[in-house]
């Protein structure tokens, strides 16, 4: 992926068509339920790549203080409609504008499959710098590693592209970043005309982060 700003304004211009898409699948659903019920209800989550803010973001900010941070000003724009108890940042997840130390959790649902992979290790680096020790995190990889583009996603004439590290990538570079996977399991796409399937981890900062 030469370009970063190519996703950037790939989800600028579906912004509408893409809300049309996006659902939490049925497991999808199940495991952030599941996610929610480790925090405390003083907990501050941040939800990288937060998109249009649904149903993710929506559900945290009902529960926690949310914070979401999505570097596509269309995105960010639907997303303060849709969590609007949340605070939106614009922002790019390879430089999370977020002071460290300063979360209890993160949550990143297919937004690091748009990353360059050579940006991978820093993005798992941010997320573990933003956290407080023995924070946790909850995020979607593919189930195998790919590069790849669609000229028309989800048939709007847009071109979308993906950098996918798949598991074994990722659970090394989570582990090189002080992370210990708690749990993984395989999802749905969150998308409803796509029957793709991911990997979602569930894991956890050391207790000294040092």
């Amino acid at each position: 992926m030469d370009d970063r700003k190519h996703v950037q304004r790939a989800y600028d211009e579906i912004t509408e068509s893409y809300a049309e898409y996006r659902t939490a699948g049925g497991n999808e659903r199940e495991r952030l339920e599941g996610f929610l019920d480790r925090l405390s209800e003083t907990a501050r989550v941040l939800d990288a790549g937060c998109g249009h803010g649904a149903p993710i973001l929506a559900r945290l900010a009902s529960e926690t203080e949310a914070i979401g941070v999505e570097f596509s000003r269309g995105q960010v724009e639907s997303a303060t409609e849709n969590a609007p108890t949340a605070s939106l940042l614009q922002g790019d997840m390879i430089s999370l504008p977020v002071r460290d130390g300063t979360v209890d959790a993160v949550t990143a649902f297919h937004s690091l499959i748009h990353v360059p992979l050579d940006h991978h290790q820093r993005v798992l680096d941010e997320f573990a710098r933003v956290l407080r020790p023995a924070g946790y995190l909850l995020f979607t990889e593919g189930t195998e590693a790919w590069q790849g583009e669609n000229p028309d996603w989800l048939d709007s004439g847009v071109e979308m592209q993906w950098e996918i590290a798949g598991p074994t990538a990722t659970e090394r570079q989570l582990r090189a970043a002080g992370f210990s996977v708690l749990d993984k399991w395989t999802v749905e796409s969150g998308l409803t005309d796509d029957e793709a399937m991911f990997t979602l981890f569930l894991a956890r900062l050391a207790t000294d982060s040092t």
